[in-house]
């Protein structure tokens, strides 16, 4: 990473970098001379944003800054060495649930921090729940002194429960939420009080804040080795073994790729109206046993597919797909890159990063 087009971002992403830019170009001018504080800033998510920023940085020269919170900023910028010299960075080490406040003026906040961890939800359900809780406090109370522009929480569609499966696509107005007599419930309630107070703090302090209920998604970055299906079946067909579906392989989800993720999470960021929950992922739905399906046909080698079921396995479809009519018709935004191409890509990426 020596030559100047990649001195400060990740060459294997600059196609999806170009992508964001391209639909986002309207956007980037409100960053100009202005300092961005991120949550969350190490994890899927949060690569992506910062990927984001340096490559727009170096596109359009616009000066900014970004502050990024983390719990261990030296383990990740030893492997992301580009970032570390990049001198529009500042990292600072703490916990977001009583960080210290930098003393720098803030424009703009992305409190991405608590991804949804089932090993954190299933092992401590009140780590996860307070994380998410007093950390969204804690980043409020910052907005609330810096008076910022604006204000992203990321939130989840687990506020809204389980999905009926006679519903095919939930949309915003849904009222459902999840069971709060199952302590697994701690990451779907815990972005619940966390959309609460921010709905408390802009109406008593007039913190203008942007609510992104996030869905499933895809991409460079995504974790092969947690519980995301996706990333799962990837990894698998990665090491040429045979992807293993526990269960019927009946449940539905739907998948953003996140070059678009991107796009649509710095259009609300800049452009959502305040105190509005935006539903983020694809309407494009798809059973698990069909996602194994085209995620093995797109190896040469013969994939096989074991479906393992579960003494317990549902009999009804279990689904996990949003509407997006809401940021379609506000934004007109769409899924620019179809499933199969955002597995293909994902494939790539990670296929080229371990020959690196």
């Amino acid at each position: 990473m020596n030559d100047k087009n990649s001195k400060y971002y990740n060459p294997l992403l600059e196609e999806d970098l170009e992508h964001i830019l391209k639909h986002t170009v309207e956007l980037w001018t409100n960053f100009k001379n202005k300092t961005i504080f991120i949550t969350g800033g190490t994890g899927f998510f949060g690569k992506w944003f910062l990927e984001t920023f340096a490559y727009a940085n170096y596109k359009l020269d616009l000066n900014f800054k970004i502050i990024v919170l983390s719990r261990n900023p030296g383990k990740f910028l030893d492997e992301f060495v580009y970032i570390k010299s990049n001198p529009i960075f500042k990292f600072i080490k703490g916990d977001v649930r009583n960080f210290d406040f930098p003393n720098e003026q803030i424009d703009y906040i992305i409190h991405a921090a608590t991804e949804a961890s089932a090993k954190l939800n299933n092992e401590d359900p009140l780590l996860m729940f307070d994380t998410i809780v007093e950390g969204t406090r804690r980043t409020l109370e910052l907005a609330k002194e810096k008076k910022v522009k604006s204000f992203l929480f990321i939130s989840s569609g687990a506020v809204y429960g389980k999905q009926p499966s006679e519903i095919t696509h939930i949309s915003e107005d849904y009222n459902g939420a999840p069971n709060c007599l199952e302590p697994s419930s701690a990451y779907g309630e815990g972005k619940r009080v966390g959309e609460l107070l921010s709905a408390i703090y802009f109406n008593q302090y007039s913190v203008p804040v942007k609510i992104a209920r996030c869905f499933a998604f895809v991409g460079p970055y995504l974790p092969l080795d947690t519980h995301f299906a996706i990333g799962n079946f990837i990894l698998n067909v990665l090491h040429e073994k045979d992807i293993i579906i526990k269960g019927v392989g009946t449940p539905y989800r739907s998948y953003l790729y996140s070059a678009d993720l991107m796009i649509w999470l710095f259009t609300i960021l800049l452009k959502g109206k305040n105190n509005m929950p935006y539903n983020v992922g694809s309407d494009v739905d798809i059973n698990i046993k069909e996602l194994a399906e085209n995620i093995a046909n797109c190896f040469d080698n013969k994939i096989k597919i074991q479906i393992k079921l579960r003494p317990n396995s549902p009999k009804n479809f279990e689904r996990y797909v949003p509407s997006v009519s809401l940021i379609k018709h506000e934004f007109q935004l769409n899924s620019n890159i179809d499933l199969i191409n955002s597995i293909k890509k994902t494939i790539q990426f990670y296929s080229n990063k371990k020959s690196l």
